[in-house]
């Protein structure tokens, strides 16, 4: 049958904010939505696994980032800026969603790179993880 699914589907509302704050922890964490979701509702939390793309679409977004942000401290040196202070903030926002989501995924990923003192590695045991 056409239009039927065969589990039920759950949703839930939540501010435009929080909806920026969950949206770049999906994409920094590189899974699809549906499997980050549920993660973190059985798990009230989720492991995130590092990949090649994942980490390439990361780099993207701050190379992204990174050339936004010169072409508004250009605008901002210049005579007259054209750049308004709404607009500003929104990028602040923006980036700092990001910058959050990448930092919440290197702290899952930081026993990689912390060996523990008597030389063993240590398993994760993070927020994210």
């Amino acid at each position: 049958m056409s239009g039927t699914h065969k589990y039920p589907t759950i949703s839930f509302r939540i501010s435009p904010r929080e909806r920026e704050e969950i949206e770049a922890k999906i994409f920094a964490s590189g899974m699809k939505k549906k499997d980050y979701f549920v993660r973190s509702c059985i798990y009230n939390r989720v492991c995130v696994v590092g990949k090649k793309e994942t980490v390439y679409q990361i780099v993207e977004k701050l190379q992204e980032m990174q050339s936004r942000m010169e072409e508004l401290a250009e605008q901002i040196k210049g005579e007259k800026p054209e750049v308004a202070t709404e607009e500003i903030r929104e990028l602040q926002t923006t980036y700092e969603d990001m910058l959050k989501a990448i930092l919440w995924v290197l702290d899952g990923a930081k026993y990689l790179w912390q060996g523990s003192t008597n030389g063993e590695e240590k398993s994760p045991d993070s927020g994210n993880c």
